[in-house]
């Protein structure tokens, strides 16, 4: 088998369809083509082949998971799901997955820092909702509490839910409802009950 031709992609600039014996075949990026030696008139073997076609297919998925991350930070829990659900099989998700990690996209410690950064400027959240949203990514235990430890240290959680209340009472005129609301969020009775209620109101 020979390499009959390299065509750069009209679509994909960045993208070279590579032609074997006349038939395109399959197609790599820029930084895969140069690092591989692939030009016209190489003459290759199946397996050779092979090789080439698992480092066009792992080049695809690593772009699709760079355009993924444009959108926001993603735990490996995450990227492993998504590779799943596209049917990658275990030895190019671990590849893609180590390779991730070492450019610094994949790291679960920055993720949950971030996420909790990122809530803290959206709507007031619970400590124990942001534990429950951390988990749901699959963050080792240890790293959510660590995280969650920092952010103990720097918020106040009863000045959150005065935050919410705040936000909140308009829509919640009954205050059983409102009080149901907000521990769906994860806040404590006791801190609701003072939240809601002026001092001289309460027994």
């Amino acid at each position: 088998m020979k390499i009959t031709a390299i065509k750069q992609q009209i679509k994909r600039f960045d993208r070279y369809s590579v032609y074997v014996d006349g038939v395109y075949t399959f197609s790599l990026s820029e930084a895969q083509l140069v690092s591989s030696g692939i030009h016209s008139g190489l003459e290759i073997d199946s397996e050779t082949l092979a090789g080439y076609q698992e480092e066009s297919t792992t080049g695809k998925l690593f772009d699709r998971l760079l355009n993924l991350f444009s959108y926001r930070m993603r735990s490996e829990w995450e990227v492993r799901d998504y590779l799943r659900r596209k049917q990658v099989d275990e030895s190019q998700t671990t590849q893609l997955i180590e390779r991730m990690q070492k450019l610094g996209y994949i790291n679960d410690e920055v993720f949950a820092r971030s996420w909790v950064e990122n809530r803290r400027f959206g709507k007031p959240t619970s400590q124990r909702k942001l534990r429950a949203e951390l988990q749901a990514k699959r963050i080792d235990r240890g790293i959510v509490d660590k995280i969650l430890n920092e952010d103990a240290s720097q918020t106040d959680e009863m000045d959150v839910l005065r935050q919410l209340v705040a936000k909140k009472r308009a829509r919640y005129p009954d205050d059983v409802k409102f009080m149901q609301y907000l521990a769906r969020q994860g806040f404590g009775y006791d801190d609701i009950k003072r939240a809601i209620k002026p001092s001289d109101e309460l027994g």
